[in-house]
């Protein structure tokens, strides 16, 4: 087995890294023994989280749908199952997820492991809210069931731990019964941070909200956002002819990049140019709509390949959360370093979170901004800095989108990193279980 190229969905950093394929629970089994193992699933994490420290664990093979209760919507499935493999399986039936995050392309597993969050945080939580139990497989070859009820401390540090509790198999989650295929899509015209964080603060009641941020605006526009709500479209709702086949959308169609964009293509100028393009078609499109759920849930799943944008060297997403009562100045002066940078992202979304859980799960009430750049010096140095503003504010770390952050900063901002590490150790598994990401956070 030799070392091959290894990369998460953001290209950096570039990893030689051995990597076994197990077929069946047997294999994979055989694969644990050892130390260094993690579990890899689409390879949709942005860093090396899901790159073994000694070698990486491709899940894809197991993929196996294995129950459904049409009653309480609980759907057993293997790791490796993408969401949007439910999706297709499940909407037809009147389904689909209760939480998910901005692609389909991620397994069960990795959306797990990363307790990801949505639209909808500041309603219902995130993902590991809708898990009712998680099957993991330990370094010694057994597997335990782990659940609100049994293995209580190791199924909250299992949601968002990024793997380093053991191996996926399998889990029980629950998905939500929907009438259509559609949302009901208001678009709200936030002409500054003000402005978007009263409209967040007006519409707490909408189930998904989530805002376009202009990263480049300055002075008086700093912030301008546009501020998309979102609700399942009732029956009723619908106008002919969706109304016949009310969970039948359109299929999108669907662009590839098809290679990697020169590294001068994104710069100050193109992204200004984009953004404020973006900008004026949100001003005129303001309002209600009637939208398919692939196209408000995710975007970019359309432009297959969209990571080539930003180069053949990659690109970084710095995501942080700031408690709700330094989110404004911690905003203002992100988006103000951000914006004196000129290393604008037009990948900038701003979200209201609710309510904490256990483990290391990411999201605490507050705001998250998250922003794209590509890789090079001035953008690893900006992103210092962007670190220095969160951990002045108060604010934490996504671990699912992190490729470059020091174990001093991580362990700055969230005691909780400590408790892992203790646990981990305690637990005889630090070693068993290691990523790239975790050899360099000292997890």
């Amino acid at each position: 087995m030799h070392p091959e190229p290894l990369t998460g969905w953001g290209r950096f950093p570039p990893r030689f890294a051995r990597v076994a394929t197990p077929r069946d629970e047997a294999e994979l089994r055989a694969s644990v023994a050892g130390g260094g193992r993690i579990a890899r699933g689409n390879g949709r994490s942005y860093g090396d989280s899901s790159v073994g420290s000694a070698l990486t664990l491709a899940m894809r093979r197991m993929n196996r749908m294995l129950a459904f209760d049409t009653e309480s919507g609980q759907l057993v499935a293997e790791a490796g199952v993408l969401l949007g493999d439910v999706i297709d399986a499940f909407l037809p039936r009147g389904w689909f997820p209760y939480v998910t995050p901005g692609t389909k392309f991620v397994t069960l597993g990795g959306v797990i492991a990363a307790d990801a969050h949505g639209k909808n945080h500041h309603r219902d939580g995130s993902f590991g809210a809708f898990v009712d139990w998680i099957d993991l497989l330990r370094e010694d070859g057994r597997v335990v069931r782990l659940s609100r009820d049994d293995n209580t401390e190791l199924f909250d540090w299992t949601l968002g731990g990024m793997g380093l509790t053991g191996v996926i198999l399998r889990a029980a989650i629950r998905l939500r019964p929907v009438e259509t295929g559609w949302i009901r899509q208001r678009t709200l015209v936030a002409p500054n941070l003000d402005a978007a964080l009263s409209s967040f603060e007006a519409e707490q009641d909408a189930t998904y909200s989530v805002a376009w941020i202009d990263c480049l605006a300055n002075g008086p526009s700093l912030g301008r956002s546009l501020l998309m709500l979102g609700e399942h479209a009732g029956l009723d709702e619908l106008p002919e002819p969706f109304g016949q086949a009310p969970l039948k959308v359109p299929s999108r169609k669907k662009r590839r990049v098809p290679f990697d964009a020169p590294s001068a293509a994104l710069n100050r100028y193109s992204v200004k140019l984009f953004n404020a393009l973006y900008w004026r078609k949100g001003v005129r499109g303001a309002g209600a709509q009637l939208v398919d759920w692939d196209s408000y849930f995710y975007p970019l799943d359309a432009v297959l390949g969209w990571n080539r944008i930003y180069g053949r060297k990659g690109f970084m997403q710095f995501q942080c959360v700031l408690p709700l009562e330094s989110s404004r100045a911690g905003l203002t002066a992100l988006l103000t370093e951000t914006a004196r940078a000129g290393q604008g992202s037009f990948l900038a979304v701003l979200k209201r979170l609710g309510a904490a859980r256990g483990g290391i799960s990411f999201p605490m009430p507050g705001y998250t901004l998250a922003l794209d750049f590509p890789v090079n010096r001035r953008t690893l140095a900006l992103l210092d800095r962007l670190d220095e503003i969160a951990l002045a504010h108060g604010g934490r770390f996504y671990l699912a989108k992190d490729a470059r952050m020091t174990a001093q900063t991580l362990h700055h901002a969230d005691p909780r990193a400590a408790r892992l590490r203790e646990m981990r150790r305690d637990a005889g598994i630090d070693r068993a279980f290691a990523s790239a990401q975790s050899e360099r956070l000292l997890l």
